[in-house]
């Protein structure tokens, strides 16, 4: 699916698919954590059944600004982790929504383009 931001400057996710997602155009086939602050960073995770707490504490020990909001993208499809795994954030009053991965780009470039900070964790399944 093609998307298109409406403040172009802006970092957004301007298209995914099957397997892949593009930033700014810049297309990714592995899991990304993108941030509202302008970063794109790899997510080392290739499999749902694979995380670990210690991948969702380091989507905010990484970051130059801590976000409000954290989505993540499970997938194709939506599917939980167990709330263990999101303790790190949830300890530091940082939501957290879950949602397949298309719904959680349209989401993320929703709330960058009003100016909240967020950030997408997207996982991408290989």
């Amino acid at each position: 699916m093609k998307l298109h931001a409406d403040k172009p400057d802006q970092l957004s996710v301007t298209a995914y698919g099957d397997g892949w997602i593009a930033v700014n155009g810049e297309r990714h086939a592995t899991s990304l954590v993108i941030g509202s602050g302008g970063t794109v960073r790899r997510w080392d995770v290739a499999r749902l059944e694979a995380l670990t707490a210690e991948h969702f504490a380091g989507l905010i020990e990484d970051s130059a600004a801590t976000p409000e909001l954290v989505i993540f993208g499970s997938g194709t499809r939506l599917r939980f982790v167990p709330p263990s795994l999101l303790r790190p954030l949830i300890e530091r009053r940082i939501g957290v929504e879950t949602m397949d991965t298309g719904a959680a780009c349209r989401t993320f470039n929703i709330l960058a383009g009003e100016g909240r900070r967020v950030m997408a964790a997207l996982l991408i399944e290989n």
